[in-house]
C-alpha cells in the first residue's frame, strides 16, 4: 500500500502533518449539517426505515473556514478542489473560498433513483452539490464541449456497492468518484479524502492510478475502508 495512506485519526489534526504543495486533488465529503432540518426517521411495515437523521457525526456544527489554511498550504498550484455540500452549506464554502482562487463553480449530482417522498408534499432530493475551487493552470482533463457539463447522473450507491455493515448513509458511488478523479487529476497524482467515510474516494483512486491519503475518525468507517483498499491491493 506504498501509494495509499490511510489514518484513523482526526482530520483537523492530522491534515497539519501533511507536508505543503503535496496534495494534486482534495476530493471529500464532510458534514452536511442537514440533522438540524429532520423531521425525523420514517418507518413503514412494508420497506426499509428511510434514514433522516442521517447519523450522530453529522450533528457536530461545521465550518468550512476552518479548513482554509490547511487546504490552501497543501494543494499544489496546479491542483482542484471539489467538495460535497448542500444547499445550507454552500453560502459559507463560497464565503471562505471564492476569494483566494480563480475560479469558484459548482457541480451537480443527480440521483437517478432518489429516496421517494411518499406524501408528495414537495420535490424529491434527486441532487447534490460539489463545489469546485481552482487556479490558473490548474489540472483540466477534457476533450470536448458534451464533456464539460457541470451535471453527472447516476444511481445512488447500490448493493452490492453499498456496504450493509457498517452503513454509511452518505456513501458515494464509485462511478460519480471516477468521473471527478479523471477531470481534476491524473495517474500517479496524489488525491486527499480527509473525510474518508468508507473509503469510495479511495477505491476510485486505486482503480484510477492515483495515489491516495484518506483520513476519518470513526472506526467502523475506517475499517471498512481498510478493507476495502487492501483487497484492491491483493487483486
Amino acid at each position: 500500500m506504498d501509494s495509499c495512506f490511510l489514518y484513523n485519526a482526526d482530520a483537523y489534526v492530522k491534515i497539519k502533518e501533511i507536508p505543503g504543495s503535496s496534495i494534486d486533488l482534495i476530493l471529500t465529503d464532510p458534514p452536511y449539517n442537514l440533522g438540524v432540518y429532520s423531521t425525523g426517521n420514517m418507518k413503514f411495515s412494508w420497506r426499509k426505515e428511510i434514514n433522516n437523521d442521517l447519523a450522530q457525526w453529522d450533528k457536530t456544527q461545521f465550518n468550512p473556514a476552518s479548513l482554509k489554511e490547511d487546504f490552501l498550504r497543501i494543494l499544489k498550484p496546479a491542483g482542484n478542489i471539489f467538495i460535497f455540500c448542500s444547499y445550507n452549506l454552500i453560502g459559507k464554502w463560497h464565503e471562505t473560498f471564492d476569494p483566494v482562487f480563480d475560479t469558484f463553480q459548482f457541480f451537480v449530482w443527480h440521483k437517478s433513483n432518489p429516496v421517494p417522498k411518499f406524501r408528495k408534499a414537495g420535490f424529491l432530493n434527486s441532487c447534490e452539490l460539489i463545489v469546485c475551487m481552482w487556479n490558473k493552470g490548474h489540472t483540466w482533463n477534457f476533450g470536448k464541449q458534451s464533456e464539460m457539463h457541470n451535471f453527472f447522473e447516476s444511481p445512488v450507491c447500490r448493493y452490492p456497492e453499498r456496504l450493509k455493515e457498517p452503513n454509511h448513509p452518505a456513501q458515494k458511488p464509485v462511478k460519480l468518484l471516477t468521473h471527478l478523479l479523471k477531470i481534476a487529476s491524473n495517474e500517479g497524482d496524489t488525491v486527499l479524502d480527509p473525510f474518508m467515510g468508507v473509503g469510495s474516494t479511495g477505491v476510485a483512486a486505486m482503480l484510477n492510478n492515483r495515489k491516495f491519503i484518506g483520513i476519518e475518525l470513526e472506526d467502523d468507517y475506517f475499517n471498512a475502508a481498510d478493507k476495502r483498499i487492501d483487497k484492491l491491493n491483493n487483486l
